[in-house]
């Protein structure tokens, strides 16, 4: 029995100060998987739908590229709940993007040059949304102390301000005088955000919010 013990500490021995100094000398693999930022997951949908618009656009037919980028902006908007939260900072490269294209096509004038320009800009970021991504700063934009913004300093969506606006309301107590102007806020955030303009709409909401919370 004596012998065989001895044997297995013979065995035993070096294999597990080897596998210390594996684990010491080997980086854990979960070391770069935390530090990568996740995908946005397939982009093809939102690229095909941009190629169109260029096709589109190529002919001079702005109105039906008017036309078409509604669906763009509905495919977007329901895939952002699954989409913003994989990565933010890509996923807001690729809205301020398409907010770009759909400003261009629903101006008043809408010019071919510029649509190209921000179509193009557009295919770009759906094949690399990081691209141009600026460093985080780690402090969001805030108006009347509620956040408008991520941490790269593109606005949120309007679409995610009216949701906190919406949910914010359902629980709050108000007087007659505060719930008047919550009300005017949010009919002035509503008519921004359905005019595409997100920064204006964000500061509606926010002041909404803010009054609410008091």
């Amino acid at each position: 029995m004596r012998n065989l013990l001895l044997s297995v500490a013979l065995i035993t021995g070096p294999v597990i100060v080897f596998a210390a100094a594996y684990n010491v000398l080997t980086p854990a693999a979960t070391t770069t998987a935390s530090v990568a930022a996740p995908s946005l997951g397939d982009m093809t949908p939102f690229a095909t739908i941009a190629t169109d618009l260029q096709a589109i656009v190529a002919t001079g037919d702005l109105a039906a590229a008017k036309t078409r980028i509604a669906d763009l902006e509905t495919a977007w908007d329901d895939a952002q709940p699954t989409m913003q939260p994989l990565n933010p900072a890509d996923w807001g490269n690729v809205d301020g993007a398409i907010d770009d294209a759909l400003k261009a096509l629903r101006s008043g004038t809408p010019d071919a040059s510029t649509a190209t320009t921000t179509l193009a800009a557009l295919q770009t970021t759906l094949l690399n949304p990081s691209k141009g991504s600026a460093a985080p700063s780690g402090a969001a934009t805030t108006v009347s102390g509620v956040v408008t913004t991520d941490a790269n300093g593109r606005t949120l969506p309007c679409e995610v301000m009216l949701e906190t606006f919406r949910t914010t309301l359902v629980g709050a107590t108000l007087t007659d005088a505060n719930r008047t102007a919550v009300d005017e806020l949010g009919t002035k955030g509503t008519e921004r955000c359905n005019a595409d303009d997100d920064t204006r709409a964000a500061d509606f909401f926010a002041q909404g919010i803010a009054l609410m919370s008091n």
